[in-house]
């Protein structure tokens, strides 16, 4: 077998010094190098900012959903959607496991790859069936993972899906119970998807009895969603597009304090100075939504005179896939 770098740059076919996710386009050919694994792939998991901007594209019909992501796997060489930038993730069956290839797995094991589809070298033979409600595309097919690439075995006591869905958003759970701490006020915006329910569920265990959560969703089933299952002390309906008006829901619910710690898992564009003005001074806002604009948050932040810590969303915390494992167990229906 051939040699290749730990990080997958042997896979980049543009300029030199590029890593995979930067790169326009990856080697998706599927002979394998000496510290990669060869996956059978069945689902792949399309994150939320990307699906719902290929689903806009192609008028929600799920024949050209497939075209769209068929097209951008043949340019590119991975699932790397061009506009909103961002990709997913994948399960599927180790087919084939490179000599160096760090880690216990073993051919025939069930995995999900933790690394963004954005990276990761991919080949889809064909489209099975589309999940418009997940975003979930079953597909025959093959994927590459790189020596750095983390992934998990799929637990035999949850459904495959379902395990899919929570993996794909575990990064944002994991970093709320780092970030809060016991009396906190905390604003989870989109709180009624996979990842706002996941972040209300963390927020409300860390701040404890005297901290306050607030659930701000969008529609009318979100927010229904939110109150059903308990997690949010308040819950608010506005646009978060709108920053002053939502700012000022957020004022109310939060007893004219702001929150001190706002997380956004808004999977649309523009709601960005909603988090900074919704957060006190001193506060930190993190952002897990792919839609946002750092550059639009940096200097909106500058421009309305704003002392807050901005986070980017980090896919990966250590341990964050146990995490939502135990909450999937908890709650066998969240979404």
């Amino acid at each position: 077998m051939k040699e290749g770098c730990a990080y997958g740059s042997h896979r980049v076919l543009d300029r030199k010094g590029l890593l995979p996710q930067a790169a326009w386009k990856l080697d998706n050919t599927m002979e394998l190098y000496d510290n990669e694994l060869l996956i059978d792939v069945d689902i792949l998991n399309i994150d939320a900012a990307s699906f719902r901007q290929i689903t806009e594209q192609a008028g929600g019909d799920r024949n050209e959903i497939g075209k769209i992501i068929l097209h951008t796997v043949s340019q590119r060489g991975k699932q790397h959607n061009p506009v909103t930038g961002s990709g997913g993730m994948l399960t599927g069956t180790v087919s084939e496991i490179g000599e160096a290839f760090p880690g216990k797995i073993n051919r025939g094991d069930r995995i999900v790859t933790l690394v963004s589809l954005s990276l990761t070298p991919l080949r889809i033979d064909a489209i099975e069936d589309i999940d418009l409600h997940k975003g979930q595309v079953k597909v025959t097919g093959q994927a590459i993972l790189f020596a750095s690439g983390i992934f998990t075995k799929l637990p035999d006591d949850l459904p495959l899906e379902y395990a899919l869905a929570m993996l794909d958003v575990a990064g944002a759970p994991a970093q709320t119970a780092n970030l809060v701490r016991p009396g906190d006020t905390v604003l989870v915006i989109g709180g009624g998807g996979k990842s706002g329910l996941l972040c209300l569920y963390e927020a409300q265990k860390c701040a404890g009895s005297a901290g306050l959560v607030i659930g701000a969703a969008y529609t009318e089933e979100d927010d229904k969603r939110i109150r059903r299952f308990g997690f949010a002390s308040r819950v608010i309906r506005g646009d978060a597009t709108d920053a002053l008006d939502f700012y000022h829901k957020v004022r109310v619910a939060s007893d004219e304090e702001l929150a001190d710690v706002t997380i956004n898992c808004v999977n649309a564009p523009g709601t960005e100075m909603a988090s900074i003005l919704s957060t006190k001074d001193g506060g930190t806002v993190y952002f897990f939504s792919m839609a946002t604009s750092f550059t639009a948050a940096a200097l909106g932040a500058e421009g309305i005179g704003k002392d807050v810590q901005m986070l980017i969303g980090n896919g990966y915390s250590r341990g964050h896939a146990d995490l939502v494992f135990d909450i999937a167990r908890k709650f066998p229906s969240l979404f």
